[in-house]
């Protein structure tokens, strides 16, 4: 598990290709790897990686293919930047979100608009993805935890303070980047909850199965 909060951005310094996926080699100079090792869990991108072989400044990891499918990694080149976060520990403070590092969907960035000292992010989503986000709710992009300003149907806005940008890859974002994209654990939790509290029986046109009514049946509204 995760927190969102990016410990040091790294930057992709191998990807070898092969029958089962590939196996890529970060670099990570700005990144503790004393307390690392073999077997660890390292968020790339919001990507939860196990550390397959690494020194004081790299690690290298196993990309499976459905991974290389359903995240940036895809489309990942030599020298692409990308945030860095070591598991969290018992001990560690608990400054962003509950993080898994499983990837629900890649968006694109469709509009940046300065506001005042801070940038607003607009980002498309996924019609699979838009019943998890809630305004004021958490978000992970790229790994890391982000605050959600507000949602419409098929996107949503994100407001981006200096010092985030200045300690994650957000700085080289531009219209038309594509990023990893995670939702908050708590709601897909809370939608098993409730339909396993209605029986499962409610169908639904929404892919979440989370309605109105069935949040009536669970007692969560009246």
């Amino acid at each position: 598990m995760f927190t969102g909060i990016v410990e040091a951005v790294g930057k992709v310094q191998a990807i070898a290709v092969n029958g089962q996926g590939a196996r890529v080699t970060i670099a990570c100079q700005g990144l503790d790897m004393a307390d690392v090792k073999l077997g660890d869990s390292i968020a790339t991108n919001g990507v939860c990686l196990t550390v397959v072989d690494y020194s004081q400044n790299s690690f290298s990891a196993d990309v499976s293919t459905e991974t290389l499918k359903r995240t940036g990694f895809a489309y990942y080149q030599i020298g692409q930047p990308v945030n860095l976060e070591k598991a969290m520990l018992p001990t560690t403070r608990f400054g962003g979100h509950i993080v898994s590092g499983h990837v629900d969907a890649v968006v694109e960035i469709t509009r940046i608009e300065r506001q005042g000292n801070s940038w607003d992010f607009h980002l498309t989503m996924p019609t699979e993805v838009a019943p998890y986000l809630a305004e004021k709710g958490s978000v992970t992009i790229d790994g890391t935890s982000l605050t959600v300003n507000s949602v419409a149907d098929s996107s949503f806005r994100l407001t981006i303070v200096p010092h985030t940008t200045e300690q994650t890859i957000i700085s080289q974002y531009q219209v038309g980047t594509k990023v990893n994209l995670e939702v908050d654990v708590i709601a897909r939790y809370l939608e098993r909850l409730l339909l396993a509290r209605t029986g499962g029986a409610e169908q639904s046109t929404a892919s979440s199965g989370v309605t109105e009514s069935l949040l009536q049946k669970a007692g969560f509204i009246k």
